[in-house]
């Protein structure tokens, strides 16, 4: 704004990062993360440089402000990052039970993305649960999959399952196969 002082400046900027963070710890959907619409009307329309102030700060804490597309587009820096999902992820986790959730859960969740990974990110949905049966029971596999489906993790079109939006913020795809593979 003009006339401002320097002092009235960094106050606003540091209660918009407060703002921000308020925004983006505590979930207020069922998917996490909050939508860039969202921000740019909480924040105003410097709310990519907040989230940077914000990113900055959070580096301290081993955790950072993710940008992720849930569609491709081809249209405007600007128009893309309103549609984008923002969302706060550990960096490198230090705790090994972070997620809350049941250990079998994790494994067929993360059994599901490696195959998936290795089938050049695209799989039949038949052929992921022909490969999990072998391992879980049927009827958990359709629950587990169609849940990894609505929370993002697993994306599905025409019964063919590919990494979803959540998978590639949250999920080191290079890491998980290199547990896999030396297990």
């Amino acid at each position: 704004m003009e006339g401002e002082t320097e002092e009235e400046l960094r106050t606003r900027t540091e209660r918009k990062v407060k703002k921000a963070a308020q925004l983006l710890f505590f979930r207020q959907h069922r998917i996490p993360g909050v939508k860039g619409w969202e921000l740019k009307k909480a924040l105003g329309d410097d709310y990519v440089e907040v989230i940077g102030v914000l990113n900055s700060a959070l580096d301290k804490l081993g955790m950072e402000v993710k940008r992720i597309s849930e569609e491709g587009g081809g249209e405007g820096k600007e128009k893309r990052a309103e549609r984008d999902r923002f969302m706060i992820v550990l960096k490198s986790p230090v705790i090994e039970k972070a997620s809350g959730e049941r250990i079998d859960n994790v494994a067929m969740l993360s059994a599901t993305l490696a195959y998936i990974i290795s089938k050049q990110g695209k799989a039949s949905r038949k052929a992921v649960e022909d490969f999990l049966s072998a391992k879980f029971p049927k009827q958990r596999i359709y629950f587990a999959l169609d849940r990894y489906i609505k929370q993002g993790y697993v994306g599905e079109a025409d019964k063919v399952l590919y990494i979803g939006w959540r998978a590639r913020a949250e999920v080191d795809r290079k890491a998980l196969l290199d547990l896999i593979l030396g297990a």
